[in-house]
């Protein structure tokens, strides 16, 4: 049985980490897996308490907040497996997730990134995702399928290709990220799981979803609370997606959209809610994809202090 790495990142969330890792142990001690998990630039080291948890934990400790990207990189590096599952700390597993996943990776060569079916954690009957629609590049839009509908199991035994992987869950081969590589770091938080899928799309391989197995997230239901870090992010990277994936004119033709009518539309409701320095985040991470015109096609990847 191969291997598979499964990789998550702690960010001063132990006793979700926790449950996520006493979820690992229950749901998958049939299955021939090791942990990764990167404690990501964290307040305080609770290494000690997750290999309670999982005694055979591969801890990582970064100094830094590395991102989403950055930590899941960094648990890359230490991975041994195969096979490698990126799961959110916050996610939990049922029995035969790995088994299912790697199974449709074994049948079908071409699949480069799979993801499985994500339910609502506190709403377990609530589909999160089951894959996504094509993107429109001239908007950088596109939509979940399945999102917010009642699973009634009519996506069970749904195998398909897809647009888009979800970051909550992502299993792919090790040795294919040869050619594709890692996840950029440039984007820290928001659209680089995206950006992964692109480049698995450009090295050949497809994007895969499948309802054969399923997770649990943690993550609430509602739209998050506005805030400076997501307004800025969301802002710069949206931006930042489009020039690394697209041509110049694309690029020129969602710029004038994106500028002068989402981020313009957007920067006057929140001037109108009271919320000016929302306005001004969005500024921001319009502006810095203009002063950081050639950190689009940044393509390495540095390791950064540990200890």
């Amino acid at each position: 049985m191969k291997l598979t790495s499964i990789i998550t990142v702690n960010f001063n969330q132990p006793g979700v980490t926790i449950a996520f890792l006493n979820s690992i142990k229950e749901n998958a001690k049939n299955d021939n897996v090791e942990v990764v998990l990167v404690d990501n630039g964290c307040d305080e080291d609770h290494e000690a308490e997750f290999k309670k948890a999982f005694p055979e934990l591969v801890f990582v400790r970064s100094d830094y907040n590395l991102g989403f990207a950055g930590g899941n990189n960094l648990g890359i590096e230490y991975a041994k497996g195969d096979y490698l599952l990126l799961l959110n700390n916050d996610t939990e597993i049922t029995e035969n997730l790995i088994s299912e996943l790697t199974t449709e990776l074994e049948n079908n060569p071409e699949i480069g990134l799979i993801s499985p079916m994500i339910l609502y954690f506190d709403n377990p009957d609530i589909i999160q995702y089951a894959g996504f629609t094509k993107m429109n590049y001239l908007t950088c839009r596109n939509a979940g399928i399945g999102s917010m509908d009642v699973n009634k199991g009519q996506y069970n035994n749904d195998s398909r290709e897809t647009a888009f992987c979800h970051g909550a869950a992502m299993m792919c081969r090790s040795s294919d990220l040869k050619q594709v590589g890692l996840m950029e770091e440039h984007y820290f938080l928001y659209y680089e799981e995206l950006d992964w899928c692109e480049k698995f799309r450009r090295a050949g391989k497809k994007i895969w979803f499948t309802g054969k197995t399923k997770i649990y997230h943690k993550e609430s239901m509602s739209v998050g609370k506005e805030s400076a870090v997501k307004t800025y992010f969301m802002t710069r990277n949206r931006m930042l997606f489009i020039r690394r994936n697209t041509s110049a004119l694309n690029t020129l033709l969602f710029s004038i959209y994106y500028i002068f009518i989402a981020c313009g539309k957007q920067m006057l409701n929140y001037i109108l809610k009271g919320r000016s320095d929302l306005a001004g985040w969005t500024l921001k991470g319009i502006f810095w994809n203009f002063t950081n015109a050639n950190d689009s096609q940044n393509l390495g990847f540095k390791l950064k202090k540990t200890k």
